[in-house]
């Protein structure tokens, strides 16, 4: 593993200083509008905004990396983004944070492009899953521990804000001065909606409501836990636990589901995302929300991963990572659904709305799941493709499935 990630160490050196300095301003930006007495339908809006970011950057940037070139591309977006992170600072309001919100998705999802699209070009063979693993490992430990950047806020409310453009300035530091030569420009493909469904209905339910329950919980659990009478460091904490929960148990669930039918496997988290989900609406005490957080988190998290296995499983080699990347752009499209619809589940029943939402999206999954059991097949379990732990980030990740690239290659 180390030689394969070797060659690229200042690419996911990058993405983890990136991470650590921007990973924490969804919950920042909820916990800071809260404060300031916006409204929970406003702080969805705001959440809603950074995702619909993440996906128009992840259309139109390719286009910009095509006509300037990976260094140039990711230094521009890298300087709009930390740019945008001391902005904040100038006025707290609502309006003028979802468009700082929304230039901030654009600005990730340009540098996840480039970064995905680098890390494509060098990992090689059998290393291409090292590469992968370096790089999951890397995005979301970085986003873990940058939460608690928010503790700097305590004593002054604007050092994480530059906290986190200094460290997001930095992380251009190992690319701009990098020797990996820089790939030559491409595309990201991806069949229609309408294809995948056809191929793969539980794959594209699954993926499309597990954006909705993550949006939601990105954007607005960091008020769910303040308003349960967590103070600044035990918010920080339970969004560090999820996301960790989720790096956790990813792998384990995946190599279950390589042993039997994969939709048993995806029925099984959604049925845990479920009961996790109503068990943190209905817990009191910290000790129990953090548990419960760290279940949500392991099993909601392998759910988009294992759909993507399961759509592969209905694919010819050559449709998988266009499919992939369908399937990304979908769940990034529920994700921008997910925290508007997550607010006014807490403005209709309270601060348990949110995971009372979440659980409903659950049990729909679960439903859809259990019915497809019922009137489909199971592809036998020797034919299944080998389940391989995806970013959510955008349809260029695609490419760095080493299933589907090896598989694709003539």
């Amino acid at each position: 593993m180390l030689n394969a990630i070797l060659p690229v160490r200042s690419l996911l050196l990058a993405i983890f200083i990136l991470m650590a300095g921007g990973g924490f301003m969804n919950t920042l930006v909820s916990v800071r509008l809260e404060r300031a007495g916006s409204g929970t339908l406003a702080i969805g809006l705001v959440g809603t905004a950074y995702f619909a970011g993440l996906v128009a950057g992840s259309l139109r940037a390719p286009a910009l990396l095509r006509r300037i070139g990976h260094i140039r591309a990711f230094a521009a977006f890298v300087a709009v983004l930390s740019a945008s992170t001391l902005a904040y600072a100038i006025h707290r309001d609502a309006l003028f944070w979802g468009a700082l919100r929304f230039a901030d998705g654009i600005c990730l999802a340009g540098i996840y492009v480039c970064l995905e699209s680098w890390l494509n070009e060098r990992a090689e063979g059998a290393g291409r899953g090292s590469v992968l693993a370096g790089y999951m490992i890397a995005l979301y430990g970085g986003q873990a521990i940058g939460q608690f950047t928010l503790n700097l806020g305590e004593t002054s409310p604007t050092m994480p804000l530059m906290v986190g453009s200094i460290l997001i300035s930095l992380a251009a530091v190992p690319v701009v001065l990098t020797r990996i030569a820089a790939p030559a420009p491409g595309e990201a493909t991806s069949l229609s909606f309408r294809e995948l469904y056809a191929v793969s209905p539980l794959g594209i339910v699954g993926a499309f409501m597990t954006g909705v329950m993550l949006g939601a919980f990105y954007a607005m659990g960091a008020v769910y836990a303040r308003r349960s009478g967590l103070d600044l460091a035990g918010t920080a904490l339970f969004i560090s636990v999820v996301i960790m929960g989720g790096v956790a148990l990813q792998w384990p669930l995946g190599r279950l589901s390589d042993r039997m039918d994969r939709r048993k496997v995806i029925v099984i988290g959604f049925a845990g995302t479920l009961a996790a989900s109503l068990a943190i609406a209905l817990t009191t005490g910290t000790a129990p929300l953090m548990v419960f957080g760290a279940l949500f988190g392991g099993l909601s998290f392998a759910l988009y991963p294992l759909c993507v296995a399961h759509t592969n499983d209905h694919l010819s080699p050559e449709q998988r990572v266009a499919a992939s990347g369908g399937l990304v752009l979908l769940y990034s499209l529920g994700a921008a659904l997910g925290p508007s619809l997550g607010a006014l589940a807490m403005t209709v029943v309270g601060t348990a709305g949110l995971f009372l939402f979440v659980a409903a999206c659950a049990g729909a999954a679960l439903a859809f799941g259990l019915w497809r059991q019922v009137s489909s097949e199971p592809v036998p379990a020797h034919l299944q493709e080998t389940y391989v732990v995806l970013p959510r980030t955008t349809p260029m990740s695609a490419a760095l499935d080493p299933v589907a690239s090896e598989e694709s290659t003539p």
